[in-house]
């Protein structure tokens, strides 16, 4: 997938992503620092400008990505832009956590001005309550939409009136202190949580999966159609197994790959390469730009691909099918430039 997202792109990122099997769950931050040291004890000789470079993802955010630098320093001697997501102070973007999140709201804007519709007054269903999770809610707030769930790995949370921003800051801060979704009763009685359920039944328009990769399957799939949503927008890799998508498109549903979804999370990651970066100051306007012009390029990209093979712009699969057939023959195209086939 992560092929693929890269090769979707218009800048120059590499071919694959990796990780650990290590569970920060239930561990100490003194165990997470030494776990990332250690890893980075391996890590570090295979990285660098020209080389390759760690980025955040699941169960990795600033904090991973703090330690993993500072190990790197000391071991290499570089204070180098080889790391997406450092915090201000030290180096780099301060945006890097927002930019994929932001990145999948401008992506849902996109394909429904395609659809002569707007995303103010749509109801979202949101899973997960991660990073990715909370700053596609963020951002849709500030587009005028109206978040109803989040979920965590108990149940979900739903809140028919949706949330706007002093519940967002009271979901935020009960993640923040790693306490459950259920909190959020205390103060506001007329939600409700869900034990051991995912809120793709609840009533929406647009649903951003932003959990776990297969967390929509067929019966999730069933539900999704049901509760009236017609734009699905993948947050995670591969939220929706192969037997949901083939029901998500017999039943027109738009579903946007996360391939393409993540455009802007890959544009901040090639910005952070470019060792000029760091010492740039960007406002939040010339971040948010960037993003949406990565993500509409990304968007046309895929469906002039499309089009070009004969799959017309109303088909709810041209996204999907254009989006693939970009990213194969840009690959394809390197591979035989480079005399690889």
């Amino acid at each position: 997938v992560q092929t693929l997202k890269n090769a979707l792109s218009l800048y120059k990122l590499g071919g694959a992503a990796g990780g650990s099997d290590f569970d920060p769950k239930g561990k100490s931050e003194i165990e997470v620092m030494r776990f990332c040291q250690s890893f980075m004890d391996e890590l570090y000789r295979y990285l660098g400008p020209d080389q390759d470079f760690p980025a955040e993802d699941v169960g990795v955010g600033p904090r991973e990505m703090g330690f993993l630098f500072g190990q790197y320093r000391r071991l290499s001697g570089h204070f180098q832009g080889n790391f997406t997501g450092p915090k201000i102070f030290w180096s780099g973007s301060s945006f890097r956590t927002e930019a994929t999140g932001y990145g999948l709201v401008f992506f849902a804007r996109v394909v429904l001005a395609d659809m002569n519709k707007e995303l103010k007054g749509l109801r979202c269903a949101i899973s997960g309550s991660g990073k990715i999770a909370m700053h596609v809610l963020e951002k849709l707030l500030s587009c005028e939409a109206i978040p109803v769930t989040v979920s965590d790995s108990e149940g979900y949370l739903f809140d028919g009136d949706g949330f706007d921003y002093v519940k967002y800051t009271l979901i935020r801060n009960i993640k923040a202190q790693q306490r459950s979704l259920k909190e959020y009763l205390k103060t506001f009685p007329r939600a409700k949580y869900i034990n051991d359920a995912k809120p793709w039944g609840e009533q929406c328009d647009i649903a951003f999966p932003c959990a776990s990769q297969n967390e929509i399957d067929q019966g999730e799939a069933l539900s999704i159609i049901s509760s009236g949503c017609r734009v699905l927008i993948e947050c995670s890799n591969m939220p929706c197994t192969g037997q949901a998508v083939d029901i998500l498109r017999k039943a027109k549903v738009h579903v946007a790959p996360a391939k393409a979804t993540a455009a802007g999370g890959v544009a901040v990651g090639e910005l952070e390469l470019n060792p000029e970066f760091s010492l740039m100051q960007w406002s939040v306007e010339d971040f948010e730009n960037k993003i949406q012009e990565a993500v509409k390029q990304t968007y046309d990209r895929s469906m002039k691909a499309a089009q070009e093979y004969g799959i017309l712009k109303e088909n709810p699969e041209s996204l999907v099918h254009g989006a693939n057939i970009s990213a194969f023959l840009n690959i394809a195209q390197a591979m035989t430039d480079q005399g690889c086939v």
